[in-house]
């Protein structure tokens, strides 16, 4: 327990715990009933907390918060989301968790390598992206998918993040910002006809500052790893 007090900044304890505060006290308020919701945001949040400091637990809990979120989509017919985070997060999570577990840096499990893409790879991403997006808009089309236009925007952004993640790129957590906004609109147009997914609205505001965090640390861990150790003077 001491270790694990230790290994997280009081800053991040900070993040920590005011994203499972406002989690708990927006579930307490608008909805009350839906604990899987409230299950997921709290696994979600502490997912990020993880990853922000390039740890493979991090992918861990990605994969059970996936599961989740699934099935919360489905429930409001948000089958892109459902889809998406099946379909795509969910599996890219265990590939990154590999990735992860693969490349320590120097050896240390708790952390991995950070890597650095190249224009054209990044060039690369963005052609599979709009591949995806483009066959994902029929399949949305075909299941009267609701929100069509946000929906679709949130396959492009899941698809750039979770790539960015299992390439190991700071930009991952910028990638997962941009669908932290798409979401934050989607559960919006949602608690307008269901005011219980308000708890989803401020679960997402909440992961978007921990992945602007996220990738603010990524940075600096980057610098780290590529600063040359310290020469030992006689």
């Amino acid at each position: 327990m001491t270790k694990l007090i230790r290994y997280f900044t009081k800053g991040e304890w900070a993040l920590w715990l005011a994203s499972v505060a406002l989690i708990v006290a927006s579930f307490a308020i608008f909805d009350r009933s839906s604990y899987l919701t409230l299950a997921a945001s709290l696994i979600g949040a502490t997912s990020l907390i993880f990853n922000a400091k390039g740890n493979p637990i991090g992918q861990a809990l990605t994969i059970v918060f996936s599961i989740l979120y699934g099935i919360i989509s489905y429930s409001f017919a948000y089958y892109g989301e459902m889809i998406t985070y099946l379909g795509m997060t969910l599996p890219m999570a265990l590939f990154s968790l590999i990735a992860w577990l693969r490349n320590p840096y120097k050896g240390k499990r708790s952390q991995v390598a950070v890597n650095s893409l190249k224009g054209k790879e990044l060039v690369l991403m963005f052609v599979l992206a709009a591949l995806v997006t483009l066959a994902f808009w029929f399949i949305l089309d075909a299941c009267n998918t609701a929100n069509m236009i946000p929906s679709t925007i949130s396959v492009t952004t899941s698809f750039v993040a979770v790539y960015l993640t299992f390439r190991r790129s700071p930009l991952y957590a910028l990638g997962y910002a941009a669908n932290d906004i798409v979401l934050i609109v989607l559960w919006t147009l949602a608690s307008l006809q269901d005011k219980s997914y308000i708890s989803v609205v401020v679960c997402f505001a909440m992961f978007l500052v921990n992945d602007i965090y996220g990738f603010i640390n990524w940075r600096r861990i980057r610098k780290r790893q590529a600063s040359p150790p310290p020469q030992n003077v006689c």
